[in-house]
C-alpha cells in the first residue's frame, strides 16, 4: 500500500475523493482519511520519518525502494490467503519474483488452534511484569467465551498522554470486560484508583504481558491495537477480531487490510488524525464485541 499511495501521487488526496490503486483491490482504494495523520513528536522525530506519522511529500518514494534495487526477488512476511493480490502486485511493479513465506510466528504457535499457548516458551519476559502468567490465566478462566476486550499497544508506540486517559475513561465506563497492557512509562499510565474502581472486570498489566496466551484464550474476544504487523498476524491466526488504533507507519496499512480487505475488524476514528476520544473508543468496543 506505501509504494501504490507513492505509485499514484496520493499526497494530494482531497476529502471525499477515493484513488484507485491499478492492480489493487478496490477496498484498498487510498481515501483522504487513509493520509491524514497527526504528526508524531518534534521536528526530526517519528513524524519526520518517511511513512512516519505524517504522510509522504510529493515524489518521496518509499524508503526501501532504493534498498531492494539489485534484489534477485522479494520475499514477505505474509501468506497468498490474506495478502495474495498485494505480493502480485509488487511481482509486478518491481519485475522480480515474489514469495509469501509467512506469517512469520514460533512453530508452537501453529501446533492446535484450540490451545494456549504459554509465552515464557516463546518470549523472553522484557521488563517484567506486576502479573504472572498463571495470574492473567487464571483471571480469564472466570470470563465468559469471547467476553473480553485486549488493549494492548506493543512496546515501540503508544497513543498520547491525553489519549490515554480518554482511553482510562472509556474502559472505565464500560460494562465488559477488558485486560489493559501499559508500558512502563510515566507519562502513559493509567489513574492508580483505576484498578480499584473497576474491580474484578478489569486486568491492567504493567509491562510484559504473555500476548500469545491472551489471543489464544477462548476468553479473548477482541483486541484493540495499533496494528503492528506480528500482533495483527497473531491475532488473525487466532480468529481474533481487531479495534484498529494505528499509530504511525504501516500500521496505517495494516489497518486497511484488517478492516477493509480482510473485514475483520474495525478502526477506532474514522479520523485519527485529532485525538481519539472516550466516546470513540466506548462506541468502536462495543460495536466490535457486539458483532456476532
Amino acid at each position: 500500500m506505501e509504494w501504490g499511495a507513492w505509485k499514484v501521487q496520493a499526497n494530494d488526496v482531497k476529502p471525499g475523493e477515493t484513488r484507485l490503486v491499478p492492480g489493487l483491490p478496490e477496498e484498498m482504494a487510498i481515501t483522504y482519511w487513509d493520509l491524514k495523520r497527526k504528526e508524531l513528536g518534534p521536528p526530526g522525530g517519528l513524524g519526520q520519518i518517511p511513512g512516519g506519522g505524517g504522510p509522504p511529500g510529493p515524489g518521496d518514494k518509499p524508503p526501501w525502494v532504493s534498498e531492494i534495487e539489485g534484489s534477485v526477488g522479494l520475499m514477505f512476511n505474509t501468506c497468498d490467503d490474506l495478502d495474495g493480490p498485494f505480493t502480485k502486485y509488487m511481482e509486478g511493479q518491481t519485475g522480480m519474483p515474489t514469495w509469501g513465506v509467512g506469517p512469520l510466528l514460533p512453530e508452537k504457535y501453529w501446533q492446535s488452534s484450540y490451545s494456549l499457548i504459554s509465552d515464557p516458551v516463546i518470549r523472553e519476559q522484557e521488563g517484567g511484569s506486576n502479573l504472572s502468567e498463571q495470574e492473567v490465566i487464571q483471571w480469564l478462566d472466570t470470563k465468559p467465551r469471547g467476553s473480553v476486550l485486549y488493549v494492548a499497544f506493543g512496546s515501540e508506540v503508544r497513543p498520547s498522554a491525553d489519549e490515554y486517559k480518554q482511553l482510562a475513561d472509556a474502559l472505565e465506563d464500560w460494562s465488559r470486560p477488558f485486560i489493559w497492557v501499559v508500558q512502563h512509562d510515566k507519562d502513559h499510565r493509567p489513574h492508580p484508583g483505576l484498578q480499584k474502581r473497576v474491580g474484578n472486570r478489569g486486568l491492567i498489566i504493567y509491562g510484559w504481558a504473555p500476548q500469545l496466551m491472551i489471543l489464544s484464550h477462548e476468553s479473548t474476544g477482541g483486541f484493540l491495537s495499533h496494528c503492528g504487523w506480528n500482533s495483527t498476524m497473531e491475532a488473525i491466526g487466532r480468529g481474533v477480531p481487531v479495534l484498529a488504533w494505528p499509530i504511525r507507519g504501516d500500521q496505517y496499512y495494516n489497518a486497511k487490510l484488517v478492516v477493509n480487505y480482510l473485514k475483520v475488524g474495525y478502526r477506532v476514528a474514522d479520523d485519527l488524525s485529532e485525538m481519539v476520544k472516550r466516546d470513540d473508543i466506548v462506541k468502536g468496543s462495543e460495536r466490535l464485541m457486539g458483532d456476532e
